[in-house]
């Protein structure tokens, strides 16, 4: 059996072990410390770019904590209704259920394959008229591409519902120069390992508001009070990143553009060489758009050969490629759900698969994958 050609693992730049050394050497061995506050400043300077975005970040332990955290700065609580992209991973819906809030899902535009700013504007008039006006929308810039952000703040300017957005898998994106994470009142990121930079495990929660990354430190380190004693008027939660794993984080940032501009090259290398073979669709970026291309996508529409066909086959040899996301509204956990949408994600899941696109993947590596496509597509 040939090595394991994994779909996105972890790739050390080199300094990682020098803040985790200095974590050590000064015995921050616990949650919080020097790393923590460094790798938040780090986020903020990297996310007001060009276009001068001021935000405002808290290191979590993962990005499923910043989406909870984010929707209870949004007062979302039991009986409320929160829109959701429905084609996206799991967690981006969870924390909409840990509130006791109804997830009410949105279905996907071709362009992107994100949340349709169409089906979003039907659904919100919809619960509107059922009497449930939504509390928040979560966009979501799936495998880096981002959401038409543009469309999607107009509507929630004009039905004055905030937006959360999930750019998990979107750290490095942008639209005309604006980051993704900096779009919504409040935004999530991920640090887990199989995301462009990682922290082992983690996220972060970016806020447009000091107040609101304030007030999540504050929850996400049990709510406790001020007081000499541990004293809580608030429910809280673990959800601090530790010194050690930030430590890896602020490593990771200073080679997070090399990492986009690999990743982007993986792309490239996928479209070039695969660009006489029929039955295979890759994601086109939008005008002004720039994707980090977390992960490279394709759509197989070919005569007898599924997606399926090919991942198996790409398994066969021990190569790591996954369907896209499941939709949320086709989960059995979310089967009661509401759901908007004409059908466009459903058909993305049943045609999409993720190739490897880790950022340390090999010329030998890429090639092998290559060679199974066409074998199966050919």
């Amino acid at each position: 059996m040939q090595s394991k050609i994994w779909l996105s693992s972890p790739h050390m730049g080199g300094s990682e072990r020098k803040y985790v050394n200095e974590a050590f050497d000064t015995n921050w061995v616990a949650p919080l410390g020097p790393n923590v506050n460094g790798l938040e400043q780090d986020i903020a300077e990297f996310l007001k770019g060009n276009h001068g975005d001021i935000v405002h970040v808290a290191a979590l332990s993962a990005g499923t904590a910043a989406i909870h955290l984010g929707l209870i700065l949004l007062d979302v609580k039991p009986g409320d209704e929160v829109i959701c992209q429905s084609m996206t991973f799991s967690a981006s819906a969870n924390p909409i259920a840990y509130q006791g809030a109804t997830p009410v899902f949105v279905d996907s535009e071709k362009d992107t394959w994100n949340m349709s700013p169409e089906m979003l504007d039907l659904a919100i008039k919809d619960r509107i008229a059922k009497g449930k006006k939504p509390k928040a929308i979560i966009p979501v810039h799936l495998y880096g591409m981002p959401a038409k952000m543009k469309e999607i703040t107009a509507i929630a300017q004009q039905y004055e519902i905030p937006i959360l957005e999930d750019a998990a898998e979107s750290l490095g994106s942008h639209i005309h120069g604006k980051f993704c994470g900096t779009f919504g009142e409040i935004a999530a990121l991920s640090f887990n390992g199989n995301k462009i930079i990682t922290t082992s495990g983690g996220g972060a929660l970016v806020a447009k508001n000091a107040a609101d990354a304030e007030k999540a430190r504050f929850l996400s380190t049990q709510a406790r009070d001020t007081a000499s004693h541990y004293q809580h008027s608030h429910i809280g939660y673990n959800y601090r990143m530790s010194n050690i794993c930030a430590g890896i984080g602020r490593g990771q940032m200073e080679v997070l553009t090399e990492r986009v501009q690999q990743r982007r090259a993986n792309y490239n290398w996928y479209t070039n060489v695969l660009s006489d073979t029929a039955g295979i669709e890759f994601l086109k970026e939008p005008e002004g758009y720039y994707s980090n291309r977390w992960l490279t996508t394709v759509l197989v529409k070919h005569p007898s050969k599924t997606r399926e066909d090919l991942r198996i086959a790409l398994e066969a040899e021990n190569i790591e490629a996954r369907p896209l996301w499941k939709p949320m509204h086709r989960q059995p956990i979310f089967k009661d759900a509401p759901f908007y949408g004409d059908g466009t994600s459903e058909k993305l899941f049943n045609n999409g698969l993720c190739l490897p696109s880790g950022s340390n993947l090999t010329q030998e590596e890429k090639s092998r994958v290559l060679e199974q496509i066409k074998k199966v597509l050919q």
